[in-house]
């Protein structure tokens, strides 16, 4: 019934790479004149440069750079033909000395993108499945994804969590053939391994277990024959396994490998790989570099060039050991990740850095959940000694002085990143405020919630305390929340913010797709609780409208809104909470940048729709301001049925009636699953029929009296004068025979005028519908926050990383 419109993934990314670039920290231009690998130029400032991938140094080698120079002479710039009909003449010798490397045959492919999106769909086949770490790089899962095409089943996993992989496995092996485990060698923001041991014994345990692995970060620092880190960690290369690793980055050339030791699905994949058969080949200069690399990789010298990045790495981490900095993973790679937690932390941090003279990169979202936000510092030969001593000690001198400037501690940073902090920190002081926070509404001035957030929906004192009631003591966990009231007011006791905050149950799919939810909810039918959550929330999943005031004229507003994100803070640690979630906002700017800021991504939520009225309102003046289209709508699809049914008003109903209005709108529910929730309790009906604020609005068909076809629950906030139909109820049999949901919209519209009451909260969902009828509609937004971007993933918030 109702049209959900979902978030748009590239919206979310757009909103925190525009975030960045403003604050001058992406989509930076390089301006040197050249290059040497050491240092790197941006605004006409030369940095130490801590942000490269080419860990070896290879790319600055003089014989890479002489080889692509005479392969240019010798062949052109390129070499414009299908590698399917013929390949340049360098390609001979390059993919006998990769494969020499590895000891196995190899395709070489044009980059790492390309050759996921050739392999993955020739490898794996219809009958098969596919489990992704939920880190596996974007190339991999992008490609991956394609398969959803032809019914290959994609499962995902937490980051290296091998027990919720065994489970998949076992879930998957009675009917697939082949279930392939995807992953990174080294992950490239923080370093982190795979596995690798542990995947092969438990591949040898489920001989149905394949394993893909994409080690580019890997390559060459490590290996015999700098072939990385997975093949380090084995003595060979099973048949059930696939591994790409790289030909650019550390191996200073370009183009990427894949090196498969079952000789049929190397042939396979050769003959026909998709963009392997039909994009351009490598240019003659990237053949040629590569090749004068590996046979750089194929002497003893290459053992000499990882030891001596070893060493650096080595004291890398001796020197950052004997400082605070929070270094989320303790490894021996390259690449490691100092975190900051909120975004504009990681701005002021990367800043502060390039004016002291270094050039590091910022890792945020998507890459790493927006709560996550860190620098990523990477270790390469061309980084001396002093460079490395100095930049630690420009570190640990100016993430203090970022983390002061952007009002959060350093305990607030690693708790987000689940890291023990070696000392507490210092809280900062909001000494010109003073919070209450409450657990009951009871607590709270009746007078002061009305005027501050009791003007929206059932927000008010009376629907609060509703709410507390139901939701309480209920056998099931879904049906148990609980509440927090805070109130911030200045030392003259002005009120600066107020809003009610709740944690419950909430699905992961809530705001998914159709499709997905329809695939989950059929687990669900044998486990209730899968892919299930508990969220703090503004608000609640029973409230819709504005949850947060804000008194936008104080001049304390903006303290205000960070001791607001530290509540929230100290709520969600207390609760266990996997997720906090911001809603309903209308498009501010200034929010925006505040929760952007704090870690929050932006996501649509269904559009809100509201209606305003008059006093001398009747329900003649008020369709006679519709416009011609909607008038006619209204005489075609509504006035014409209304005679035939029987519409009442009803305060209080029996104990059938009670469960059969729940049944109606248990219905509702099960249609809409674009907006999934848990059924609500029975004694969520009861108590609306004992509460003088709730009322009915029923319809009975002439020719079936007794027998509800649709119900509008509707609450009254006299507070604000506000008509609240917060969920309806129907019998769909009868949906389009008497055109029930807009007959009940058009009667909650005339009880509304009768009560002579100046507002009605239509809420969100089907929109379309309302408008016809005169409501006004407006986008919605709410702000997600989670220290793991599994559950938004899993939400269907998000297509890939």
């Amino acid at each position: 019934m109702a049209k959900i419109q979902h978030n748009n993934f590239l919206d979310s990314v757009n909103d925190v790479f525009t975030d960045a670039k403003k604050a001058g920290v992406l989509h930076l231009y390089a301006d040197d004149d050249q290059f040497c690998g050491r240092t790197i130029s941006v605004k006409n400032q030369n940095l130490f440069h801590f942000g490269t991938t080419g860990y070896l140094g290879l790319e600055q080698d003089f014989r890479l750079k002489e080889a692509a120079i005479d392969a240019i002479r010798k062949y052109g710039t390129q070499f414009p033909l299908s590698k399917s009909y013929i390949s340049n003449p360098l390609y001979r010798q390059l993919e006998e000395m990769v494969s020499e490397m590895y000891g196995n045959p190899v395709v070489i492919t044009k980059n790492s993108t390309l050759g996921h999106l050739g392999v993955i769909p020739s490898a794996v086949k219809d009958q098969d499945a596919i489990i992704l770490d939920h880190q596996v790089h974007w190339s991999v899962q992008s490609a991956a994804k394609v398969l959803k095409t032809r019914s290959v089943p994609i499962e995902m996993i937490r980051h290296n969590d091998l027990n919720m992989l065994e489970d998949k496995i076992k879930a998957l092996s009675n009917s697939r053939k082949k279930i392939w485990y995807m992953a990174d060698g080294i992950y490239s923001m923080f370093g982190d391994y795979a596995p690798i041991k542990e995947l092969k014994a438990l591949s040898i345990k489920y001989p149905q277990l394949h394993l893909y692995f994409d080690d580019v970060h890997g390559m060459s620092w490590i290996g015999r024959n700098g072939t990385g880190y997975v093949m380090s960690e084995l003595d060979e290369l099973s048949e059930n396994m696939l591994l790409f690793g790289t030909l650019s980055k550390t191996f200073g050339a370009s183009g990427s490998v894949l090196v498969c030791s079952n000789k049929k699905m190397h042939n396979e994949i050769k003959t026909f790989g998709g963009p392997l058969t039909f994009s351009a080949q490598l240019e003659p200069a990237s053949v040629a570099a590569a090749t004068a690399s590996a046979e750089i990789h194929l002497t003893p010298e290459i053992y000499e060039l990882q030891n001596d990045l070893n060493q650096r790495i080595r004291y890398f981490n001796e020197l950052v050991a004997k400082t605070d900095l929070p270094l989320i993973d303790k490894n021996n790679s390259p690449v490691f990740f100092i975190g900051t937690g909120m975004p504009k932390t990681g701005y002021n941090f990367v800043n502060r850095l390039m004016k002291e003279g270094f050039y590091v990169n910022l890792g945020l979202f998507p890459a790493v959940p927006v709560k996550n936000t860190g620098v990523r510092i990477t270790i390469s030969r061309h980084n001396q000694m002093q460079e490395i001593t100095a930049l630690v000690e420009a570190m640990a001198y100016h993430l203090p002085k970022a983390i002061e400037d952007t009002h959060t501690n350093l305990h607030r940073v690693c708790e987000a990143f689940k890291l023990e902090t070696k000392q507490k920190s210092e809280e900062p002081s909001h000494d010109k405020l003073n919070l209450q926070l409450e657990t009951s509404i009871s607590k709270i001035d009746k007078n002061t919630w009305n005027t501050l957030v009791g003007k929206n929906g059932i927000q008010d004192w009376d629907g609060q305390r509703f709410l507390e009631k139901t939701f309480k003591d209920q056998q099931l966990v879904e049906h148990n929340w609980n509440f927090w009231y805070l109130i911030i007011y200045d030392h003259q006791n002005v009120p600066i913010l107020a809003t009610v905050i709740s944690t419950s149950l909430w699905k992961d799919d809530m705001l998914a797709n159709l499709t997905a939810s329809k695939t989950i909810e059929d687990r669900r039918q044998s486990d209730p609780y899968y892919m299930t959550s508990k969220v703090l929330s503004l608000g609640s999943l029973f409230t819709e409208g504005d949850h947060l005031y804000i008194n936008e004229n104080h001049p304390l507003k903006t303290d205000a809104l960070n001791k607001l994100m530290e509540t929230l803070e100290t709520l969600e640690q207390r609760t266990d909470s996997k997720m906090v979630a911001l809603r309903d906002f209308s498009l501010d700017v200034g929010l925006h940048s505040h929760f952007q800021g704090h870690g929050f991504i932006r996501i649509q939520m269904p559009s809100s729709c509201k209606v305003t009225l008059t006093k001398q309102d009747s329900i003649d003046s008020y369709i006679s301001r519709l416009s011609p289209r909607s008038k006619r709508h209204l005489r075609k699809d509504i006035l014409t049925y209304e005679p035939l049914l029987k519409i009442a008003i009803l305060k209080n109903l029996d104990e059938t009636q009670l469960k059969h209005v729940k049944e109606l709108y248990d219905n509702v529910r099960r249609n809409n699953l674009g907006l999934n929730t848990f059924s609500y309790p029975l004694i969520l009906f009861k108590n609306m029929s004992k509460d003088p604020n709730w009322e009915f609005i029923t319809i009975e068909s002439k020719d079936d009296p007794g027998n509800f076809i649709g119900v509008m629950f509707c609450y009254k906030n006299n507070s604000s004068l506000t008509y609240v139909p917060s969920l309806v109820g129907i019998d769909y049999e009868h949906l389009d025979k008497y055109q029930t949901y807009r007959q009940l919209l058009y009667q909650t519209i005339k009880r509304t005028i009768h009560l002579n009451f100046r507002h009605i909260d239509f809420g969100l969902t089907a929109s379309f519908e309302k408008k016809k009828l005169g409501a006004i509609v407006e986008e919605k937004h709410a702000y997600i926050q989670t220290s793991d971007n599994y559950s938004l993933e899993l939400m269907g918030l998000l297509e890939c990383k």
